[in-house]
């Protein structure tokens, strides 16, 4: 049996792409996660994982997917075989089948999974030199506030003395009522 595995690095992204995907070749069972590669717990990746048996195959759409790093990745490719369970990509430059064919498929594995590992520490190092910058500059890395000290004062007198809604305040400046909810003082706490 085929079973699917899906996988995005924050809950704000969206698994559509990989699951329309991996159901456009006929996988019906698929598992997800919204969790970061890096994230140890994955719950949906465990039960696979426990689920899967000896003439299953578990299908990604591609192979930094289904591991952290290159050697999870490895370790998934010798521990699943011995099982008797076969792993598949979908969309990797080499096609991953090790039903198919064992020789070729740990080359590409390995190869894919060194380029996925050498992706990761190169994001990171621009990611780390981008901060560095925007620090030399006087700037906050990340993105930029979305409301300044002014609105914060703005939306708690909306909010506190003309008791409008918290949606109606976030509609006035233009920002989404959770961007409020975080930015926002307690009603008890500006009141103390």
């Amino acid at each position: 049996m085929d079973l699917g595995y899906a996988r995005v690095s924050t809950p704000r992204q969206s698994l559509d792409a990989q699951l329309d995907r991996l159901r456009a070749v006929g996988i019906e069972k698929i598992w997800t996660d919204k969790k970061s590669g890096k994230n140890t717990d994955r719950p949906g990746l465990t039960e696979l994982l426990e689920y899967a048996r000896g003439g299953d195959c578990i299908v990604v759409t591609k192979l930094d997917r289904l591991g952290r790093n290159l050697r999870e990745t490895l370790n998934l490719f010798h521990e699943l075989p011995e099982r008797g369970v076969a792993i598949r990509t979908l969309d990797d430059p080499l096609i991953i089948d090790t039903a198919a064919d064992a020789a070729m498929s740990r080359v590409g594995v390995a190869m894919l999974g060194l380029f996925a590992e050498m992706e990761r520490v190169y994001m990171l190092e621009r990611t780390e030199r981008a901060r560095a910058a925007a620090r030399e500059r006087g700037v906050a890395p990340g993105p930029k506030m979305k409301l300044g000290p002014e609105d914060i004062d703005r939306a708690v007198y909306l909010r506190d003395v003309r008791k409008l809604s918290m949606a109606e305040v976030a509609a006035k400046l233009e920002v989404s009522p959770a961007t409020l909810y975080r930015r926002l003082p307690s009603r008890d706490t500006h009141a103390s």
